[in-house]
């Protein structure tokens, strides 16, 4: 594969001096419907030898699918990091990942020491990829969404190496590929007798970024492509989820194009849709048979700012029947506090963030409720049962 990606580089070349529209700002909302024999030899007769017993398969049981936010651990991190080890940036937080069977969250930036910088683009990351891949396995990381407006900060040869050195490390990366088709291609994970797909889309700027026809980038979060996607998973896994890098930076409130887009995206068949970009905690809502978390803010993300102070983990568990809880653990990634190793809030601190996650759902009609400082959801996905009802709590 390492040979077929030489072969677009050059075209990249000439697409990279293009300009590119302004860093930071999020893409126009995607139209809803718009859019390929020799004789035997002789052989002593054989010896009767006793079948291979197969091995049982797993039983189904309920399953914890955990999500974070943004994960870059370059910018002001980079020294930080390179004095202290890329493991330390999960040291605080690692027996809240410990929880899921599967952990998923959004890898901002390139795993790279190549690369050309992206022209004229303010903010460029990129971290190295023989000691990020290996601590992001480390940390339990299953499959890590590359749909944003990083991944191609240092070109293709930047995203050749990402997609390499996750592959290397046993981490799954769905959002982005050398090109279009392959950038809308979900990752399937095995655990606790179920199959669990994820898809990831970007709709955020630099318009350059996006995947095409023998083009690398991303993969592009059009209403269609979304809707086909979504539903031909479907059909060969047991829980669908779906990741969108989208919205405003550090505002809570939405774009209209957000619930459109994860709507759809549940009522083609997903069951969970998990937000990235702002920075910074979004609504929560209960839509469906599913749930969406429109922003998870910051996870670890090598940067002081002001504006990312809180932030949340969510543990959603799933069965054959769908989403059956959801639960928000808070965290503070504050890093002039924290130094880039997020760790869990306790106490009031915990129930003042759950209890701002609960005012976030409130205008999207979902009801919070909170217990030992985190913010719970129940659904309606249990074993045996309908799906979840079409009405919030």
């Amino acid at each position: 594969m390492r040979i077929e990606r030489l072969m677009v580089l050059f075209a990249l070349a000439a697409l990279a001096g293009c300009a590119t529209a302004p860093e930071q700002a999020e893409a126009p909302a995607p139209a809803p419907e718009a859019m390929a024999e020799p004789a035997p030899a002789l052989e002593p007769e054989p010896v009767e030898e006793a079948a291979p017993v197969k091995p049982e398969p797993e039983p189904a049981r309920p399953v914890r699918i955990t999500l974070v936010g943004d994960i870059m651990l370059g910018g002001s991190a980079t020294e930080f990091m390179r004095r202290h080890g890329h493991d330390y940036a999960f040291d605080g937080i690692r027996a809240e990942l410990a929880r899921g069977d599967v952990v998923f969250g959004n890898l901002e930036g390139p795993l790279t020491d190549g690369g050309e910088p992206w022209p004229d683009k303010k903010y460029l990351f990129r971290t190295p990829p023989a000691r990020v891949a290996p601590a992001l396995a480390r940390a339990g990381f299953d499959v890590v969404s590359l749909a944003n407006n990083h991944t191609l900060d240092y070109g293709a040869a930047g995203l050749y190496d990402t997609l390499d050195a996750l592959h290397d490390a046993g981490i799954r990366a769905v959002g982005a590929g050398t090109d279009l088709s392959r950038a809308r291609r979900a990752a399937v994970i095995e655990a606790g007798g179920q199959r669990i797909g994820f898809l990831a889309y970007s709709n955020t700027f630099p318009r350059g970024f996006w995947a095409g026809a023998g083009r690398p980038g991303t993969a592009f979060g059009h209403a269609a492509h979304v809707r086909a996607d979504v539903a031909a998973l479907r059909e060969r896994v047991d829980t669908v989820v779906v990741s969108f890098h989208w919205g405003r930076e550090a505002t809570t409130e939405l774009r209209d194009y957000q619930p459109m887009l994860a709507r759809a995206a549940i009522d083609a068949g997903a069951d969970i849709v998990a937000g990235h970009h702002p920075h910074v905690l979004q609504g929560v809502e209960r839509y469906g048979d599913g749930v969406i978390f429109y922003s998870l803010g910051n996870f670890t993300f090598g940067s002081y700012s002001e504006i990312a102070r809180i932030s949340a983990i969510a543990h959603v568990t799933v069965d054959a029947g769908g989403p059956r809880s959801a639960e928000l653990v808070p965290i503070d990634v504050y890093n002039p506090d924290v130094l880039f190793r997020p760790v869990r809030l306790r106490g009031g601190a915990a129930a003042a963030v759950a209890a701002e996650v609960r005012a976030l759902a409130e205008p999207l009609g979902t009801r919070i409720r909170i217990e030992r400082g985190r913010a719970l959801l129940t659904l309606h996905g249990t074993a045996g049962s309908a799906r979840a009802s079409a009405s919030a709590d």
